[in-house]
């Protein structure tokens, strides 16, 4: 692809999520969801690959399924109420219809079965771009609409996506799969507080960014496809073992930043008198701990069985991510001392 078209690629990604996420009226997110998709499916599809086209296929058609419903509820909306508004939509069977809309978007359960397959047939940095910046203009736009969103049906969804993010990753060997689980998880945990507290929600997607940005950053950098590919990782640099705390983080343990939007949305789960929807939604982010435990402990624990004879990783060129990984790293792992600045 000549750089010229890829830069213009980029800005539209870029563009088109700032206009969604900082539109008032929903005829213009709508325009700006279109043009972030319609940019993002050339870059899926760049290697040129059957795995790859059938990744932004799929894409493709779910987003356009979203899209569609996006524009017929917020249609509908104004039909009754004359409003084009984001924070107007008052009308209960768009709102309804909206919030399914955006959860496709994001790929919250049950609407998640093309996110694990897109990842697995992009690469890595269109993996990285999917679960982190693609989040940001359809989480915006449900955090304008918290007020109006059903809270029963979030709390559900919300619950049933910690349960399958945690569950469906288990299996997985896939590192780019597991990620997308463990997007799911995540997303659940952000659809539970979003109608209760809106603010803790944003907070926990925008911890959320910072977690796996690092985590992507770690698998481009060591090639890492597979988990069988983490057992070997020690020949690239032995220092891996100081980055792991990363993939803890992500699970939730304390005292790593993942803890900090767990620990506040339980809190604020209990004040709220929801005790058992708290417990449940806790016992499932043990299934996804279940997973970075033991991807961490292949990457750290683990040797090769037998002494290769082919060329070593760390003979081979290897991609210069030391910059960013550096900064996305210290801030995944030292951010839990600026929790209680975070509460109300």
């Amino acid at each position: 692809m000549p750089p010229l078209m890829l830069l213009i690629l980029i800005l539209g990604v870029t563009t088109g999520t700032l206009f969604a996420a900082s539109s008032h009226h929903w005829l213009m997110a709508w325009l700006g969801l279109e043009l972030n998709t319609l940019c993002l499916l050339p870059l899926i599809s760049k290697p040129k690959h059957p795995r790859a086209t059938e990744a932004t296929t799929k894409y493709f058609l779910t987003q356009a399924i979203a899209s569609t419903l996006v524009m017929f509820s917020s249609t509908m909306n104004a039909w009754e109420t004359g409003q084009w508004h984001l924070t107007q939509l008052s009308n209960n069977y768009a709102c309804t219809m909206m919030t399914i809309a955006l959860m496709i978007k994001v790929g919250t359960a049950p609407m998640h079965f093309w996110l694990p397959e897109v990842l697995q047939g992009s690469t890595m940095q269109m993996a990285l771009l999917i679960t982190t910046w693609q989040k940001i203009a359809p989480i915006t736009l449900l955090f304008s609409m918290a007020n109006h969103l059903p809270t029963k049906m979030t709390m559900m969804l919300g619950i049933l996506s910690t349960l399958i993010g945690g569950w469906g990753g288990i299996n997985q060997v896939q590192t780019r799969k597991l990620l997308a689980y463990s997007s799911i998880a995540h997303m659940g945990w952000t659809m539970m507080i979003i109608t209760i507290s809106p603010n803790i929600a944003m907070l926990n997607i925008m911890i959320y960014i910072i977690m796996t940005t690092p985590t992507f950053l770690l698998l481009i950098q060591l090639s890492l496809k597979t988990l069988k590919d983490s057992s070997i990782a020690w020949t690239t640099t032995p220092m891996i073992i100081l980055l792991m705390p990363i993939l803890m983080s992500l699970g939730g343990l304390p005292p790593l930043t993942g803890f900090t939007p767990k620990l506040l949305i339980l809190n604020e789960m209990v004040a709220q008198k929801m005790t058992l929807l708290a417990t449940l939604a806790a016992l499932t982010s043990l299934l996804s701990l279940m997973f970075y435990l033991r991807m961490a402990y292949l990457t750290t624990m683990t040797l090769p069985p037998i002494t290769t004879t082919s060329t070593m990783k760390w003979r081979l060129t290897t991609k210069h991510l030391s910059i960013p990984l550096a900064i996305t790293t210290t801030m995944t792992m030292m951010s839990l001392p600026m929790t209680p600045t975070l509460i109300p």
